[in-house]
């Protein structure tokens, strides 16, 4: 199972709040806005169920968080 690192990111009063998804290099994988989070997990090629849709709603903003993904065949 592939790991990936999820990061919320806060906005401010015109910039909407983010999560960042990265590999296991750290490296960016995607991004989007963390009022489209399941529109914006489904991109992902990889299977993703209510309780990492959940622990990534609950996320403290800028806490890192190691997640693992089952791949989507």
């Amino acid at each position: 199972m592939p790991v990936m690192y999820i990061l919320k990111t806060k906005g401010t009063a015109r910039i909407p709040d983010y999560i960042q998804i990265r590999d296991e290099n750290f490296i960016l994988v995607t991004h989007f806005k963390a009022s489209n989070l399941v529109e914006g997990l489904s991109k992902l090629a990889l299977l993703v169920n209510d309780d990492i849709i959940r622990n990534i709603a609950a996320l403290d903003y800028g806490i890192l968080k190691a997640v693992e993904f089952e791949k989507n065949s």
